[in-house]
């Protein structure tokens, strides 16, 4: 269960990773593992594999949100998880990153009713960028991490959220299986 953030968003994230080590990277021949702009996303809740009989009870899940407002949020910030081989650069989150959270803890109070199990991890917002490992210097990470340190994208709105099944792998991919819009309450 994700949110997404829109277009003018990722394309000014975007524009930005292109100046960096890790967006050139490809035109030097170096796989760095971008993460394909349409699959940036922040999750909320991570399910695992769903069967297809359980997926209605997790959309029924998102069915129930409701927020005082949405949140208001900017991709900002970055750090990694991770070093070596395990490097993954990911961006962060400013705004009502609070009030994100417990749109959060909703969803996953609303799993465990609902008997969904879900990754019991605390919930860390971010877009995760690239999986550069230790295919770029550590200090080309390490320049790219400062840049994207200082970085601020425009302001936007959560408007739904997003159930997706994951096909992870060397060439990932992400189907919607349920969008809802936010409901302010």
């Amino acid at each position: 269960m994700a949110v997404y953030p829109p277009q003018q968003a990722t394309d000014h994230l975007a524009a930005h990773l292109a100046g960096l080590n890790i967006g050139q990277a490809a035109g030097r021949g170096i796989n760095a593992r971008l993460a394909t702009r349409a699959h940036w996303h922040v999750t909320l809740a991570f399910l695992g594999e769903v069967a297809d009989d359980r997926v209605p009870r997790a959309a029924a899940v998102l069915d129930a949100l409701t927020a005082d407002a949405p949140p208001v949020l900017r991709i900002a910030g970055a750090g990694r998880f991770g070093r070596g081989r395990f490097t993954i650069v990911w961006a962060g989150l400013r705004g009502d990153v609070a009030t994100l959270t417990g749109l959060a803890r909703q969803v996953r109070r609303e799993l465990r009713r609902a008997r969904l199990p879900y990754d019991e991890k605390p919930l860390r917002p971010h877009l995760t960028l690239a999986r550069p490992g230790d295919r770029l210097p550590a200090e080309q990470i390490t320049a790219d991490l400062a840049a994207l340190q200082a970085y601020e994208g425009p302001e936007w709105t959560v408007t739904a959220v997003h159930l997706v099944r994951s096909h992870l792998g060397p060439h990932p991919r992400y189907d919607m299986l349920h969008i809802v819009p936010l409901v302010v309450s």
